[in-house]
This record gives C-alpha cells, structure tokens and sequence, in this order.
C-alpha cells in the first residue's frame, strides 16, 4: 500500500467518522475501566500472548486459526487509545466479532521490546512503528490471510487497510468486517465508504437503528 493511498483512507476516515483530537478531551465519563500493563497500555484479556517474536510469528498464529491478524499501536497516555478500550472493546458484539474472525496483537509506538517484521527484520517496536509509517495511536493495521502477499514484506506494504485514529464503534468494527468479507477486493482500499453505505442499508433493512454519525 503506497503511503498516497494510505493518506487518502486517512482523509476519507475522518470524515466517516473518526473523531477528532482535542486537548480538553473528557475522562470523566469513562464506565469501564480498562487494566493497564506494565507500559502504561490498556490491555484486553483477549489479545495475543507477546512472549515471541511478533508479529510474523502471531500472523502464522492467525493462520493456523482461520483468523486474520489485527495489529494494535498504542502508547502511554494515548485518551483516544482509552476511548477505544473503554467504549469500543466494552462492546461485547464487538469484542466477540473481533475475537472470533481476527488475532489482535498489541505493539507499543514508543516500545523498546524486539519484534520481527513479516520480512524478517529484527528491530524495536518503535523503530518498527517507524517502518510502518505509523506516527500516532491508536492506529490498527488490518492484513489479509494470504502469505504470499504478506510474509516477505513490510508490514506498511502487506497491510489491506489501516484503522488510523480513533474511529466510533459503527466504523470501527465495520472496519474490521471490510477486511474480513475481503469487501476490499471488490471495492477497493479506498472502498470503505461505500462499504460503510452498504452495511448501514442492509442494517436498516432489518430493523436495526444505526448510529452512523
């Protein structure tokens, strides 16, 4: 994926309803506390052991479950990382469709652990953040279940679609669905939109209240 076509997913999700940054950003109104680890990250019980060298090796884990590999960045501090965690991964329908169809693996953006790229390349996670082109969190690289188009290559070139920011549930786990239907085979990376419209109709159509906005 060419870094053109990743600032146009950027411009396009932020007006499908990424939030925007604010540095009064409320932390009052959080329900739902999330743990942190270590690094200050807030963690799910459900994401991918980080005890090997990653994320190659978690791809080839998602593999062998019939899953597509879901790569979260996030940093200490991050509000919209505990947005995400707090309201998004609070949602058990949401939880439960990325559990059962994706491996989620959790990378530090500042982190110092060794991890090995899809291509082989060694390095910490900071300087892989920097491979990947991915400069703020959350960010989440989504990656397709084909190993000829992702072993063997960076990941910011093996990636099908990027989640870059903090999206609101309806997009986010719509994201998610994107990659794993392959809607983007038929509408292309940049297709999301559209692939939003799609879902929203098909919801409706079942008598679904949907919450685009």
């Amino acid at each position: 994926m060419s870094l053109d076509r990743r600032t146009m997913l950027g411009l396009m999700a932020a007006t499908a309803g990424m939030a925007a940054v604010s540095p009064g950003w409320p932390t009052a109104r959080y329900a739902n506390a999330a743990e942190l680890n270590d690094a200050g990250l807030h963690v799910q019980p459900w994401f991918a052991d980080e005890s090997f060298e990653m994320p190659k090796d978690t791809f080839e884990q998602a593999l062998d479950e019939g899953k597509n590999l879901a790569v979260f960045w996030e940093q200490e501090g991050c509000p919209y990382c505990r947005e995400m965690h707090e309201v998004n991964l609070a949602d058990q329908e949401i939880v439960d469709y990325i559990k059962n169809n994706f491996v989620a693996l959790q990378l530090n953006l500042k982190g110092g652990r060794e991890v090995t790229d899809f291509d082989g390349k060694t390095m910490t996670e900071s300087r892989l953040a920097k491979r990947w082109l991915v400069n703020f969190t959350p960010t989440i690289n989504l990656f397709p279940m084909d190993k000829d188009k992702v072993l063997g290559r960076p990941g910011n070139e093996a990636e099908v679609f990027r989640i870059p920011g903090y999206f609101k549930p309806f997009h986010f786990i719509t994201a998610f669905e994107f990659v794993r239907e392959k809607a983007y085979q038929r509408l292309g990376p940049t297709g999301y939109q559209a692939y939003i419209n799609e879902r929203a109709a098909r919801l409706r159509k079942q008598g679904k209240k949907v919450k685009v906005w």
